[in-house]
């Protein structure tokens, strides 16, 4: 897909950056910005064009002093990917393939707004044909998103989650999280209390075939997707609410989880809208 057919979306950081590379968001680093920090005097930060006359009048050593403000900064960016066998689900568009057109909306956006950007593919291993280090050229990630749409996972779960946290820089970095969370709920806890230094956005990628457009009575063919298994199903009215109902638990459970380490989920259904995720911004992500 070419870069001006991918749709972008606005994002913001409600952390100061400490990169010292110039981007958009607010910084810790000392620089040529708008948002002022304090004084110096001249000896120790001699920057001339900063001279405060006022405040240099009013001091009794008779001293000299700059005013000193914070350059905005750039910020890392990561998606981190759940390549796992449930993945490959889907009755209107594949999760893989609405995975790889948010990796690249995520690539394009970042971009754009001066950030690195890196991907990381999991599965029961990091994927390290599916590594695309931090970087502020976004042809690369974007090429590898949609190759990622034609992916076929395997049968294979997602435990490497947890290791992914080993290739993330200790440097505080916004991670879109895309998976469709079928793992065990103690494996994810694990994974998120190691990512605590990040700002994680969790986006959750369901298929209404799974369980809102179940037929009312009749026989559904249907596949573990972690596995491979297939079951005949008879479903009836009161087979199909229990589905129903187990999938509104399982959603319960992965927003109370979320929400305990305070990340709101951001749930995609059947296909990626990237104004959704931008009013997401403004509405969960204090700027």
């Amino acid at each position: 897909m070419r870069p001006d057919h991918i749709k972008e979306f606005s994002y913001h950081i409600n952390w100061h950056s400490n990169s010292r590379r110039p981007g958009t968001h607010r910084s810790n680093q000392r620089g040529m910005g708008m948002e002022f920090r304090g004084h110096a005097t001249l000896l120790s930060y001699p920057d001339p064009r900063r001279i405060d006359v006022r405040q240099t009048i009013r001091d009794p050593m008779e001293q000299i002093h700059v005013r000193i403000f914070n350059q905005k900064s750039a910020t890392p960016v990561f998606t981190l990917c759940d390549m796992s066998g449930s993945m490959q689900y889907g009755s209107h568009q594949r999760k893989i393939a609405i995975a790889g057109d948010i990796a690249q909306s995520v690539a394009q956006s970042v971009t754009r707004n001066g950030d690195p950007f890196g991907f990381i593919g999991f599965d029961d291993i990091i994927r390290e044909d599916w590594l695309s280090t931090l970087s502020a050229r976004s042809h690369i990630a974007i090429e590898m998103a949609e190759r990622l749409k034609k992916y076929e996972p395997g049968k294979v779960g997602s435990t490497a989650l947890i290791d992914t946290v080993r290739i993330l820089p200790r440097e505080r970095s916004l991670i879109f999280l895309v998976s469709d969370f079928h793992m065990p709920m103690s494996d994810l806890e694990a994974a998120l209390v190691l990512m605590l230094r990040h700002h994680i956005i969790p986006v959750v990628l369901w298929d209404t075939a799974e369980y809102i457009d179940l037929p009312e009575f009749g026989i559904a063919n249907v596949t573990d997707p972690e596995t491979g298994a297939k079951r005949t199903l008879f479903l009836r009215k009161e087979y199909r609410k229990r589905i129903l109902e187990s999938f509104k638990q399982r959603r319960k459970a992965i927003e109370d989880l979320f929400l305990r380490f305070d990340m709101q989920p951001f749930f995609v259904s059947n296909q990626y809208d990237a104004d959704l995720l931008s009013d997401y911004f403004h509405q969960y992500v204090a700027a």
